[in-house]
């Protein structure tokens, strides 16, 4: 079995007008969430052993407020990962070589929510819980079971184990 852990960059500044979207810095809550999150992810020892990450500012730097993790995992930033479609996202996991059993995501929406809710499943499976259905705000974290090889995975192909929001964690409660 992979798991599979899809994680939305933290929440970025919009204050530098002339600052591309990709080179948009993390805010001081974008920060704090995502140290929320790490503090989640070693708590739920949460072990990646790759991580595929946009290569835009804030991905990168949502990557570096996680801090480090044990093993620790083989990063790989991706330009195609920056503002990618679901369809697009669901062919790089696919392309993951089948000896990696852990595998966190670091993109951007809405492609990774419509990748999490296609991996949910739809009616006759349950669906999404109504959190996911809703929405993936900035630093949320979905984890998923996948049965088969990463090269076979498909729509509803994945069962959500759990789907973390900064607003659940006791560090954000404001």
């Amino acid at each position: 079995m992979h798991q599979l852990l899809l994680l939305r960059h933290a929440k970025s500044a919009w204050d530098d007008p002339a600052l591309s979207d990709h080179a948009r810095p993390l805010n001081a809550r974008g920060r704090r969430a995502a140290s929320a999150m790490a503090g989640a992810i070693r708590g739920l020892s949460l072990r990646p052993e790759l991580v595929l990450v946009s290569s835009s500012r804030r991905t990168l730097q949502t990557l570096e407020t996680l801090g480090t993790f044990e093993g620790p995992p083989r990063v790989e930033p991706m330009d195609d990962l920056y503002l990618a479609p679901w369809t697009r996202l669901m062919e790089v996991v696919r392309e993951v070589p089948e000896a990696v059993g852990s595998l966190l995501v670091i993109a951007h929406n809405p492609g990774l929510h419509d990748f999490a809710l296609a991996l949910a499943g739809g009616a006759e499976s349950g669906g999404p819980p109504p959190a996911l259905a809703e929405a993936f705000p900035t630093a949320s974290l979905a984890e998923f079971a996948i049965e088969g090889p990463w090269a076979g995975l498909s729509p509803d192909g994945a069962r959500l184990l759990r789907f973390l929001q900064p607003r659940d964690l006791p560090e954000m409660a404001t």
